[in-house]
């Protein structure tokens, strides 16, 4: 098994990549580092501190139909995914059902049945306060009704507390902006712990990380995924 590693500005993934039993290959180069994934060199690829500004217009060049990412997260044994985490992902309805369809077929490779939390910018009293705050309750509802005769969905406004205490295991933020928000404030102040963000929608495993991670996160980063190859081997040969 191979692994790429990007290494930036943030040097813990050099360390990171000495820890892990398996090879990790690393690079400085964004061109290098999407060539070796894009050419089936690595098994898998972490971003590391490289430039994502340079790295996910060529994934979503490949894949014009969307691309987006999802944080694997991890609190007291609790894991679920967190999305969007791409700051310009997850504007629009047509991209929100999309991250939707993608993140629940990738908990459904990983045995894990879909418990969808949409969650949005107030309560339902709060209708009427700006149109920025209608608009993105509306958006929740409109979500959860789209989408509810496939999965176990629910709309629970901005009360992202409840959707944590009700154990759902995949939770969408109002969009990417306030993923990252999330993301960052439960990471780097609170007690959470992240696998890093994987790629959804596309046939590499590519798994995004802070350029902010820890030694710790990044070989966790490393570890989702030597899991996320041995995972997508076995499936191969089920089918």
């Amino acid at each position: 098994m191979k692994i790429a590693a990007g290494v930036g500005k943030n040097k813990n993934i050099l360390e990171a990549s000495k820890l892990v039993e398996f090879d990790v290959i690393l690079t400085e180069s964004e061109e290098e580092f999407i060539d070796m994934l894009f050419e089936g060199k690595v098994d898998a690829a972490i971003r590391g501190s490289l430039s994502a500004s340079k790295i996910i217009p060529k994934l979503k060049q490949k894949y014009p139909k969307g691309v987006s990412r999802a944080s694997f997260l991890e609190i007291d044994g609790y894991k679920f995914l967190l999305a969007p985490v791409g700051i310009d992902e997850g504007d629009d309805i047509s991209g929100k059902i999309q991250i939707i369809e993608n993140g629940a077929e990738f908990l459904l490779k990983m045995g894990i049945k879909p418990k969808i939390a949409v969650i949005s910018g107030g309560r339902a009293q709060d209708k009427g306060r700006s149109d920025k705050i209608d608009n993105s309750i509306v958006q929740g509802e409109v979500l959860t009704a789209i989408t509810k005769n496939k999965y176990s969905i629910k709309h629970y406004f901005i009360l992202i507390e409840k959707a944590i205490a009700d154990k759902a295991n995949f939770i969408l933020a109002p969009d990417g902006i306030c993923g990252n928000l999330i993301f960052r404030t439960f990471i780097f102040w609170g007690s959470g712990k992240s696998h890093g963000a994987v790629t959804l929608g596309i046939e590499e495993i590519f798994i995004d990380t802070s350029r902010s991670q820890t030694v710790k996160g990044y070989v966790s980063a490393l570890e989702f995924a030597r899991y996320l190859v041995e995972l997508k081997t076995k499936n191969k040969k089920v089918d």
